[in-house]
Order: C-alpha cells, then structure tokens, then sequence
C-alpha cells in the first residue's frame, strides 16, 4: 500500500538549495520531502492531501543550532542571576542584575524559600565583566547569602563560578589547595572564584550529590530544551558536551523516541573521564543507539577557556586589560594541553568520527589547526569535517589553512552582542575586537562554517544569531568589525545548511529538497524581505518535523 502524501502550501518556500532557492508547495511521504515547486510541480506523486495551514506563512529549513547545551533545559530549575533580562520557559521576565549587591539579594530571596537548609543553592548566568572595574565577587559577598548552606553560582559562560566559605570548605579547598585555577587572595585563602574545570569538578561533584545537578542527561532536561527550541524554529540541535552515561543515553533515548518529541538532537562525546582508547570505544557503542532523532558520532574536546573570563589562550600580545587574577601565566588556561591534542584528535579520527575543538583564543585555534594538520599527515582522510567551535579569534592566516586542511568553522557570533564593548575595551583591544568571529573572511577563504548561540550561556534563538552576524551590533550600538558584515542570505545558509555542513548531516537536513527529511521553520515574516537590522524580529510561529506540524505555542 503506497503511503500517503500531503503537499503544504506556503506563500512562499526558501528552499536554500541553489537550484531551486523557492518555491510555494511541497509534498512530503514517510517524513521526507518528496518534491519541492509549484502546485503542478508536485502533484505528480499521485493521490495527496492538500494542507493550507501555511499559505499565509514563509517556510525554511529547520533551523541547525551547531552548539548548544541541554543545561539550558535545566538551569531554569535554578535561580537567574545574569546582567541581561532574560525570559524563561514559563514566559516570564527576569530582570537583569547591575550590580553583585543585587546578586546577593535575589541570591537571598531564594534561600529563604528552601526548607532544607544545608541543600545547596545554585544561581546563574552571573559575569563580572559587565560590572566595571571594581573588586570581583568573592566568598565573602556570598557569605552574606548564608554562612552554612553551600551557595554557587555559575558564570554566564559555564567556564567559571563563585562559591562561599561553605562550599570551599565541603569540598576541602583551602590556602594549601594547589589546583590550577583557584586564584588566593593577599592572605593566601581562595578568592571564592574557581576557573575551569580541575577547579570546578570538586562543586560540581558536591552539587549532583547534593542537589541533583547535571549535565542535562535526564529525561525531562532533554524535553525542556526541546521545546524552547522549538519555538525559535530549530528543529535539530547538538548537546556539544555530553558524558555519555548509561543512564544518560538511556534517557536521551526515551526522550527522542516519543513521536512527540520535537527535534532531532546530536549529543558530542566529552571525554573528560576517558583517556586512551575508551574513549573511542565508549562513542562506538552510543552509536549503536542512533536513530533519525538522536544521533551519536560528535566528540567534543576543549582545548581552552573564555575570553570574557580571561580564561582562553591568546597569541601576543596576550589580553588588552588582564584583571590579573586569571591563570599562571596571565593569559588563561590551558584545558587540554597543548602536547596531547594531537594524540587525542587522533584516537578519534582513526575510528571515523568527527572532531569539535573549543577553541576560543587564537593560540589555542592555532594549536588545534598545527594538531589537525599533523593527524591528517599521518592518518591522510578525506571529508573529516573537523570543525573549531567558537574560533572567535582566528584571522585571514589561520582560515587559509582551515580551508587546505578541510576545516570547518562555528562562529559564535551572538558574543559580538553580548561581549563586543568588553572585547573592545578589556579583552582584545580596537583591533583585534573589530574581527572576532569574521565569517565575511570564512566566507572568502572558503571555510565551510555555522554560527551558534552555546546556550545557555546566550538564549536559543538562529534568527538573532543571524541578525548579529549581518549587523554586529554591540550592546551599545557599536559597529564591531563593518567589513566583517555578511549578508542575510549568508547569514540565513549558516543557520541551516552550513551548521548542517559542520555536523556533516548536510545531505539529511538544512535545505527543502527531494529526499531530506520534512524540517521546517515556520514564520510569519520573510527574513529576505524585511531590512537585515529587522532579521531578530522576524516572528516564528512554529516548526515541521518529519511532516508533523509543531506549533510554537504547543505544550
């Protein structure tokens, strides 16, 4: 029996594939896009049904968000502490914080509503870099919280947090602790500020004992994020970071396998407890588990930290305004070092799978390039499609050889939003500032790349990633980097077909063509007509997943 076909009509389709850029219907059988045209065009399939939800509306591929995290599924089950007003699942507001006095207060406001009182307290979303150039928060201000209950709080880039006397002391760190990245003040006592992860792992260890806290493994995790992503218009996302536990695969599978269940999701490998080759060997037996919704095979491996947190590894002339209290050297950490990056890319790309590399300073980007190119010389494969995530600070040199080695870049540009006056100012200077992120330069020199949001570090949302990179407009209204402006149908290819690209799903998703699967972001606006400053307003009212429709406001 020939399964049925329905043919949407829209007012207008873009296709994002070259040969065909639009069209008004499409026929879609068994979850795939059976033909893309005119009425006449794909009518030709025999019997189908005809749905007009969308002939007012404008379709596109479903978005592709290429770095992302399942934590912006949860961290909402913790308190908001971030600079920027941010609204959360439910559609309320939280109104940013000014100032770490406020911190404090929303900090005490919400530990006043926990009956358990040595359950710890978790805030996020905080950075200093948006609160001048006073004193950082230390153990000591959230000391004023409480004195007994163990109180953290996460950085907005997941790379650094605060914690009080309490939690320093549960986790046994004092004056004699010698863990890199825990910065002492003048009396040789931690400051209360931990940067990156050989720092963090003791809290963090101490919050999934204590309070539950994960990476976003959990089941209902999974289907909060896929909601949120749901009503930005993505209908594929990666976890780019993700343990791989049993119990943790287990769920994802669960999640993924309900029918209802609204995206196609790509967690990446993080193997921070995995050395040699079990790390190969524990990705080779996720992969067992895919499915067309939920697909193993990424591997994520970080090299350095954040530029806003004075944690990457930059070239000279090193940070324009180091706050001194970062790192050994005073330029950052080095998360993977840089002798055995190499060796790791290697154990991974001899089995076939893909590589991510964090890499957000420009020495680390220029280690990741030198390691690729030596793998590739001894291990010669074609079509690896290794990609440097963030590569925020590459220049023209670097993605010259990106582009001879095969490289792929993922740009994260809504940090020139967000972070653009601290860059110009604190981080990198004028200069450097101006061409963070240059994806006018990616595109010139070939470099096949995507752009992300690294939710939840900044909130889901393709449409406004795309309006950063064709405006670049920082907080202020600054200009950061005119020449590095891009078109919005370059923008638009990167939020689908090129993010699609780098996760090497290209011939499955990002574009509306014959044999892909039936992914599209629905809008109620068409992001090639309006002016590229509107492209963040453009309104979504809902997604297509493998033929079923999915509204926004759909529970």
């Amino acid at each position: 029996m020939q399964a049925s076909t329905v043919i949407f009509s829209a007012k207008k389709i873009i296709t994002m594939n070259r040969s065909r850029p639009e069209a008004t219907h499409v026929a879609v059988r068994d979850g795939r896009i059976l033909a893309v045209g005119s009425h006449d065009e794909v009518s030709g399939w025999g019997p189908a049904t005809m749905d007009d939800t969308f002939a007012d509306k404008v379709l596109m591929p479903g978005f592709v968000e290429g770095h992302a995290h399942l934590l912006e599924g949860s961290m909402w089950d913790h308190i908001y502490v971030g600079y920027f007003d941010r609204r959360d699942p439910s559609g309320k507001v939280w109104p940013g914080l000014q100032s770490i006095d406020a911190v404090v207060a929303r900090l005490r406001e919400a530990q006043a509503e926990l009956d358990d009182p040595l359950r710890p307290l978790i805030g996020w979303g905080f950075d200093p870099i948006f609160f001048g150039d006073g004193p950082r928060m230390t153990a000591r201000d959230l000391d004023r919280v409480s004195r007994e209950r163990p109180v953290v709080v996460m950085h907005m880039s997941n790379h650094l947090l605060n914690v009080n006397r309490a939690t320093l002391a549960a986790v046994g760190m004092g004056r004699h602790t010698a863990i890199e990245g825990v910065p002492k003040d003048e009396s040789g006592d931690p400051t209360g500020e931990l940067q990156e992860f050989a720092a963090m792992f003791p809290v963090l260890q101490l919050l999934s004992e204590k309070a539950g806290f994960s990476l976003g493994e959990n089941k209902n995790t999974a289907w909060n994020f896929a909601h949120i992503a749901r009503r930005v218009g993505i209908t594929t996302s990666t976890d780019l970071a993700n343990p791989l536990t049993e119990a943790g695969v287990a769920n994802l599978r669960a999640a993924t396998d309900d029918p209802a269940f609204p995206i196609r999701l790509m967690p990446a490998f993080a193997p921070l407890l995995f050395k040699g080759e079990e790390g190969p060997a524990h990705l080779k037996a996720a992969c067992a588990h895919n499915t067309d919704k939920l697909r193993f095979g990424l591997v994520k491996l970080v090299l350095d930290g954040s530029i806003q947190g004075f944690t990457a590894r930059l070239r000279w002339p090193h940070y324009y305004r180091n706050p001194g209290n970062t790192g050994t050297s005073g330029n950052g950490l080095w998360l993977l070092p840089p002798s055995q990056v190499a060796s790791q890319i290697a154990s991974y790309h001899r089995e076939g799978f893909q590589v991510h590399m964090h890499t957000n300073g420009d020495e680390a980007s220029e280690v990741a390039i030198d390691a690729v190119s030596q793998v590739l010389a001894m291990h010669p494969r074609q079509g690896h499609r290794h990609t440097l995530q963030h590569a925020q600070m590459v220049d023209a040199a670097m993605l010259a050889r990106m582009a001879e080695l095969g490289l792929c870049a993922n740009f994260f540009s809504n940090h020139i939003y967000y972070w653009g006056d601290a860059h110009y100012a604190k981080t990198m200077g004028p200069e450097r500032a101006q061409r963070m992120n240059p994806a006018a330069t990616a595109l010139r020199c070939g470099v096949p790349f995507g752009m992300h949001s690294d939710a939840p570090v900044t909130p889901l949302g393709p449409l406004f990633t795309a309006w950063c990179a064709t405006n670049r407009l920082t907080l202020s209204g600054r200009v950061l980097g005119e020449s590095e402006r891009i078109g919005v149908a370059d923008a638009l290819h990167a939020i689908t077909l090129g993010t699609a690209w780098t996760l090497k799903m290209d011939h499955e998703i990002g574009s509306i063509e014959c044999g892909k699967f039936a992914d599209f972001a629905v809008l109620e606006d068409d992001p090639l007509a309006v002016a590229p400053e509107q492209l963040k307003d453009v309104r979504v009212w809902g997604t297509v997943l493998g033929g079923r429709v999915m509204p926004a406001h759909q529970a």
